[in-house]
């Protein structure tokens, strides 16, 4: 299988990690010799609660029992999709907010854009050096990382960019700004958080100008930083929300949320005004909101901010400089990228799955599933620190 994997699919890197996938389960992955991975990414953020939980395979179940597709986006009412939209516009408790599910967080990136565009007449794009926003053309034109970006160029024209947490270049924002798009925790960049009310200043200088906010939640929202949305721990509120990753309890899924009377305005002069086939399929749809559900229902999203505790205490190491994010959004910081790769390499060697960020070299990523147990945390900060001493003596 690993042979049809390199000359069959296409690769996204010249050295992927390759591990057969056997089945997986919980907070742990199996690979086709019987060994277990004790997951500490989660998808890259996209399992939140872990592995083949029972309620989100038996949701997919049940509508697949039902019907899968039938028709495209927003032409049949759809119990499923339209209980998942009912539920995050709920999120919103003061606003009347409306829902449109996409494939994918960099989709529903591409909405937010064309809704900004249509609502100001404007299209000036303000974004964040170093950020991320998804992979396609739009996208791409609002991600701040020229080397991502200069081989696929030219790309839509219009954005400027600004440093994140530099107050000063928030007079970049002007009349002539559609929106600003902004991650509420940088992920690419080293899971930079947001300092001194930086995001609620830019909100301020939106508002002063007419242009709009829209917060990128891919990584941050459905409970990963200790609120439902990870806005709301700087007491900012967006006039556009992005989400994807978490939301669909590791199916694929997207959704940009804005107030009812702003989506209203893709529907018409355009008709159409976004349009997608299988954005909001009511398989995938059915898995969101049993995700969701679970995830609201208890006390997962309080936890994750004393598992990140307990993973800032049982992982204090000579080796790791920092460590950067909120909850479960968490980077370790060591000295140099080649110094991150190995660790990385040698704990997937023994059984951790960790991961690198897209622009910060020297970070490993640690985004679990918010249902890890704290054993299985002390498990895995113990495995790590007993790796960075092995690579640390043999450098």
């Amino acid at each position: 299988m690993k042979n049809d994997f390199f000359t069959y699919q296409a690769q996204t890197s010249p050295h992927p990690l390759a591990i057969e996938i056997s089945h997986a389960k919980g907070s742990y992955i199996f690979d086709t010799k019987g060994k277990k991975h004790l997951d500490f990414v989660a998808g890259v953020s996209a399992n939140s609660l872990g592995h083949n939980h029972p309620k989100v395979s038996q949701a997919i179940k049940n509508q697949l029992d039902k019907y899968a597709h039938v028709m495209v986006y927003g032409e049949f009412v759809q119990e499923a999709s339209v209980a998942l939209c009912k539920i995050l516009a709920q999120t919103f408790p003061d606003r009347e907010m409306s829902v449109y599910l996409t494939n994918s967080g960099t989709e529903a990136a591409e909405g937010a854009l064309k809704l900004a565009k249509r609502l100001t007449k404007r299209s000036e794009i303000i974004s964040a050096t170093n950020s991320y926003h998804g992979n396609t053309q739009g996208a791409m034109s609002v991600s701040g990382a020229e080397e991502q970006n200069r081989a696929f160029r030219p790309l839509v024209p219009g954005t400027r960019f600004i440093a994140y947490n530099n107050e000063a270049d928030l007079e970049k924002i002007t009349h002539k700004t559609a929106a600003v798009i902004l991650e509420t925790i940088q992920g690419g960049a080293g899971f930079i958080c947001p300092t001194n009310d930086f995001l609620k200043k830019v909100k301020e200088r939106c508002d002063a100008v007419c242009a709009l906010l829209i917060l990128d939640e891919i990584q941050t929202g459905i409970g990963r930083t200790g609120k439902f949305w990870g806005f709301e721990n700087y007491q900012v509120t967006p006039d556009i929300v992005i989400t994807g990753k978490g939301l669909g309890g590791g199916m694929p899924i997207g959704a940009f949320i804005a107030p009812s009377k702003m989506m209203r305005l893709l529907q018409t002069a355009p008709k159409l005004g976004h349009i997608t086939t299988f954005g909001g399929h009511p398989v995938i749809a059915a898995a969101g909101l049993a995700t969701v559900k679970e995830i609201v229902a208890g006390t997962l999203i309080s936890d994750t901010l004393q598992k990140e505790k307990l993973i800032r205490h049982h992982l204090q190491h000579p080796a790791i400089k920092e460590i950067r994010g909120k909850g479960l959004m968490l980077a370790a910081i060591v000295d140099t990228p080649e110094l991150a790769a190995k660790i990385i390499l040698a704990c997937l060697e023994k059984g951790l799955i960790l991961f690198f960020l897209l622009f910060e070299k020297c970070a490993i990523r640690m985004t679990p599933p918010l249902t890890i147990s704290d054993t299985e945390i002390i498990e895995a900060c113990t495995l790590l620190k007993n790796v960075i001493d092995e690579v640390t003596t043999q450098s």
